[in-house]
This record gives structure tokens, C-alpha cells and sequence, in this order.
């Protein structure tokens, strides 16, 4: 099924060929550790082999000498809203007497953060909400080579039951009620042209007139969603704040549960989150946003505090239990992913596992593990070299001139060392 997914039939053209990159020292996304220096061996955009530099490798194949720097998987983000602009410093707010703000300056916007989030060595973004279709039309624009960003998951609308959050953000949502409406909708996410579902089992915490619990589905609406998008082939990404949802999402087995702050309460959830390969995306850096920005109500930066300490309870909780995580920053700038992945580790994650989240756990969450997230024979050469560590200074993550080359399917497409003098990012 992934590969007839819409999020790869608009992937970039791989490069053809072979090529070798030489004498870089590796982090292959497992959460081993930092190895090396290897030789990487890439044909037609896929990695075919890792070597020990001092094997050989054919005097026709070019190599690009990386001695001294650091090799990695693309990062993989899954949890953004990309349309999601109003919060965004650098969004454009005309004085008063200005020209108004044209209908679709927004997907320009957008095309401009998926070339940001490349540049920043984000390989992969899951796009979990947006408004109309614009993240859909920057996907195909994207196919046709209008400009080189990461490969893009979309959701379509997000089905939710009819709420509060419908209203706040009109033209996001598809509220559906009853197991044979939200079945209807599901499909109808299909063909907008939607790589998996995103299902509203409980309130947004960004919306002051929604409240986690109770659940905003019965059991009997969320297992159909589950169950259709399943039979049809697809993955389901469970918006669950709430322990009510969080148990409903589970239990009907959605694929990734993103937020999930309040899990820690329950470790019978996270043991079986663990059991049946389960993801859990945390979405730090948004929960720390509303609770430190000052833009929020009263009571939604109290609800924030709370909830950012309740996150780093579950984190550590889901740790200790196996839960797979994954990387997502939960708002529209994802060449922000490393901001996340610092999150993680300030939150207790060691920065082995914190990377793992983000390259592999992504791709798990993705469902594309076979394709992605690592550094292994028969995966996408989504990568990424670094003049740092990763291991010892993830921090580099956030820096654009230690991110000296980022390749997508084998292609160099973006880094310092591509960037025109007078440029940078």
C-alpha cells in the first residue's frame, strides 16, 4: 500500500546511478550510537550498502569525501499544521491602509516553510490539519518540480464528531456523527487525496470552549474510523488529550496517539500502547508554547503549565514502558523539528533515543520503516551530514551552518555547503 500512497507518488525524482559517501562517521538512527567512519554506497536513491571505510569500493563510482563530519538520517517530523499561520511571527500583518491580505498568499507561505524545513534537514513531514487544500496543492506542486521540499504526508480534513473545535477552525474539520457518518467521512478523506486519517477523539487544548474529557466519540464511532481506514489499507493518527479518548484511540488500535499527556495515569494504556506497536507522538514544543508565550487566555496557559508538566511525566512513563516515540513539534513551522528534538531530551529522553524519535520512530509512525528513518540497505537516501555530533551536540540540529548537506532520495538538494554566499538560509 505505501508506495501507492499520494505522499510517494509525489516524491522527488530519485537520483540514478551510484555514488559513495566517504569517511563520515555514523548515526544510523537505531539509537545505537554514533559509529564509524563508514562508507555509504547509494544507487538510484536508495542506500544499497554501508561499508567500513577502508573497504573499496569501484574506481568508477564518484565519492564525495566526508571525512571529519557526521552522517544521519533525514529527521522526520509528524505532528505539524502547516496552513496553521496566525500564530507565526513572520506572517505577514499589513498596517492599517495596506493592501488586505490576498486568499493565497498562505500557500506561498507554505512552499516557503517546506523549502525552510528541507534546508533544516527535515526529510519527511506529516501534515496533521490544515485549512482548504493548500498543504494538497504544495504536495503536487511539489510532484511537478515547482520547488524541492520534504516528502509530505496529508490528512485531508480531520474527522471529528460535531464540537466546538469545528467552529474554531472552519474549513479544517469534517465533523461527522454516527459510526455510518464517520465512515462516510473517512472515505471521503481518501479521495481529497489523504495518506491517513486524523480522528478528534477528544478537545483541543488550544480551544478554551473544549475540555479533554469526556470523550468527544462513543467507542462504537471510533472503532469504525479505525476499522475503515484500516480495511482500505491506511494508518489513523488519534488527536487524544483526555484519558477517556486516549483509551478509546488505543483500544480500537489507532495507529499513533498524539499528545497523550495524561498517560502516565495510566501505565496499563502505555503497556499496551508497547504490546501492539502503538506510537506516541508528545508535541513538547506546542505544549511549552501555550503555556509560555502569553498569547493564550488565563486559562489556557494554566491548563498549559499543567499539561506540560503531565507531558514530562508521560514521556519519562512511556520510556520506561517501550513506547515507541516520535518527533512532532505540533505547529506550521516544521524546519523547527530540532527544537522538538531538544524538547525531548530537556524532557529526559537520552539524546540516542531522542534522535531515534526522530528519524525512526517517525517513520514508524509513518508506517514506512522498511523506506525510511534509517541509515540501512534498501532505505530512501534521506540524509543528512552534520560538521557535529549528533549525539554529543544535537543542539547543531537548530544551526543551519552546521548542517553542511542534506540529500533526498539521493539527490543534494540543500545545506550550507549548496547555499550561495550571500544567501544562507
Amino acid at each position: 500500500m505505501a508506495l501507492r500512497l499520494p505522499a510517494i507518488l509525489a516524491d522527488h525524482r530519485p537520483a540514478s546511478g551510484m555514488a559513495a559517501l566517504v569517511g563520515a562517521r555514523l548515526f544510523d538512527g537505531t539509537g545505537s550510537g554514533v559509529g564509524g567512519p563508514v562508507t555509504v554506497v547509494l544507487r538510484d536513491g536508495r542506500i544499497e550498502r554501508v561499508q567500513d571505510v577502508a573497504e573499496p569500493v569501484p574506481a568508477d563510482v564518484p565519492g564525495l569525501d566526508l571525512a571529519g563530519r557526521y552522517l544521519m538520517p533525514g529527521l522526520v517530523d509528524v505532528h505539524t499544521h502547516l496552513s496553521i499561520l496566525e500564530h507565526v511571527d513572520s506572517f505577514p500583518r499589513p498596517e492599517h491602509g495596506a493592501e488586505p491580505l490576498l486568499p493565497n498568499l498562505t500557500g506561498h507561505i507554505v512552499a516557503q516553510t517546506l523549502r525552510r524545513s528541507l534546508r533544516m534537514g527535515v526529510t519527511t513531514v506529516r501534515d496533521v490539519g490544515a485549512y482548504g487544500d493548500t498543504v494538497l496543492e504544495a504536495r503536487q506542486a511539489m510532484r511537478y518540480e515547482v520547488f524541492a521540499g520534504p516528502r509530505l504526508y496529508a490528512c485531508g480534513r480531520i474527522v471529528s464528531a460535531t464540537a466546538p473545535g469545528g467552529r474554531f477552525f472552519d474549513g479544517m474539520y469534517r465533523e461527522a456523527d454516527g459510526p455510518d457518518d464517520l465512515r462516510r467521512a473517512v472515505r471521503e478523506q481518501f479521495r481529497r487525496g489523504a495518506d491517513f486519517i486524523k480522528l478528534m477523539t477528544t478537545g483541543a487544548r488550544s480551544v478554551e470552549i473544549e475540555d479533554p474529557d469526556p470523550a468527544q466519540l462513543t467507542p462504537p464511532e471510533v472503532a469504525a474510523v479505525v476499522d475503515e481506514a484500516h480495511r482500505l489499507g491506511y494508518r489513523v493518527a488519534a488527536h487524544c488529550e483526555g484519558l477517556a479518548g486516549s483509551e478509546l484511540a488505543i483500544l480500537a488500535g489507532a495507529d499513533s496517539i498524539e499528545h497523550g499527556m495524561y498517560l502516565h495515569r495510566r501505565p496499563d494504556l502505555l503497556d499496551a500502547m508497547a504490546r501492539q506497536g502503538q506510537v506516541l507522538v508528545p508535541t513538547l514544543t506546542f505544549l511549552h508554547a501555550v503555556a509560555e508565550n502569553g498569547t493564550w487566555t488565563p486559562e489556557l496557559v494554566e491548563q498549559g503549565k499543567f499539561n506540560v508538566e503531565e507531558a514530562h511525566e508521560t514521556l519519562q512513563a512511556a520510556h520506561r514502558a517501550g513506547v515507541t516515540i516520535a518527533l512532532g513539534q505540533d505547529g506550521p513551522a516544521p524546519e523547527r523539528a530540532a527544537d522538538e528534538l531538544v524538547r525531548l531530551i530537556e524532557h529526559g529522553l537520552p539524546s540516542t533515543d531522542a534522535l531515534r524519535a526522530a528519524t525512526l520512530g517517525g517513520a514508524v509512525a509513518l508506517g514506512a520503516e522498511d523506506l525510511l528513518g534509517t541509515v540501512r540497505p534498501g532505505r530512501w537516501a534521506d540524509l543528512v551530514v552534520l560538521d557535529a555530533d549528533p549525539v554529543q551536540q544535537p543542539h547543531a540540529l537548530q544551526d543551519p551552518d552546521r548542517i553542511r548537506l542534506v540529500l533526498r532520495n539521493g539527490v543534494p538538494v540543500a545545506g550550507a555547503d549548496l547555499d550561495p554566499p550571500h544567501l544562507g538560509i
